[in-house]
């Protein structure tokens, strides 16, 4: 049986820019195999030959050449990787030069600018935005007069992560209300969301994938029983359709999906950072 096919982010910063970019494009090839490592800071010669050394060992041991998606900066240690003998696949070198050449000036050459603490407001933001997701998770905290969007919807329905990848990824304040089965059985919004019925966005989830999620987090449960989530998910969709609430069904989409989709129906336009 053969070996997964090693592939490498290397980075002279974080990495995480090599691993978005290379993800998205080992996604596009179904029925290979991958093994996938990140190796960051590698910001120096010696770091740029142990890493050399890692890929080519790894390339050895599967019987197969290396894939390595590279953001490094330096050339000089870029062209030390390559001794790994891997397929090397420089995410920045196709954009430089038109952009230098368009622009009139040559890049700085500064590493870590893509994720590094650049813009001291722009990260405060992110920060109180992550703080106030985790203050009004699951209907802690009802002060919604700030929030940019308020998730609504069922338990374990995907509320928290969105709101905390929203929050970090683009500053965006995003509280969440948890309809309860008290909800649920009273037939109509919550008297403390009517005020903010322009912020609120539903989620909704297939129910066998929430009595299996839900499973997982109280085994044996009647919260888990799979006609409980049938009967928790048909009336939360009824209310938002009564109520005119946008909705979005998670079960096949990404925290990524969600959040894009989210924002675009509500007309919020932040950048991601």
């Amino acid at each position: 049986m053969s070996l997964a096919r090693p592939v490498f982010y290397v980075s002279d910063g974080t990495g995480i820019t090599a691993e978005t970019i290379g993800h998205s494009l080992l996604t596009q090839f179904d029925g290979v195999d991958f093994d996938s490592r990140r190796l960051a800071f590698v910001d120096d010669a010696d770091k740029a030959r142990r890493a050399a050394e890692t890929i080519r060992q790894a390339g050895e041991r599967a019987g197969a050449r290396p894939l390595v998606i590279n953001t490094i900066v330096d050339s000089h240690l870029s062209a030390l990787l390559a001794e790994s003998g891997a397929l090397m696949m420089d995410v920045f070198a196709p954009f430089i030069g038109p952009m230098e050449r368009e622009l009139g000036i040559a890049r700085t050459g500064r590493v870590g600018r893509a994720h590094g603490l650049v813009d001291f407001q722009a990260y405060e933001n992110r920060i109180n935005a992550t703080n106030y997701a985790l203050t009004h998770d699951d209907g802690v905290d009802v002060r919604y007069e700030d929030a940019d969007v308020i998730l609504v919807g069922v338990s374990r329905s995907g509320k928290t992560p969105t709101c905390l990848y929203m929050a970090l990824h683009y500053g965006v304040r995003a509280a969440n209300y948890p309809l309860t089965p008290d909800d649920l059985d009273y037939g109509e919004l919550p008297k403390r969301l009517k005020p903010f019925r322009r912020k609120l966005y539903g989620l909704t989830i297939d129910p066998d994938r929430l009595a299996q999620i839900r499973q997982v987090r109280r085994p044996g449960s009647s919260y888990a029983r799979p006609e409980q989530c049938r009967k928790e998910v048909a009336v939360a969709e009824s209310l938002f359709r009564s109520e005119g609430i946008p909705v979005l069904n998670i079960t096949h989409s990404s925290i990524e999906e969600i959040a894009s989709k989210m924002l675009s129906a509500l007309g919020i336009e932040r950048h991601l950072y």
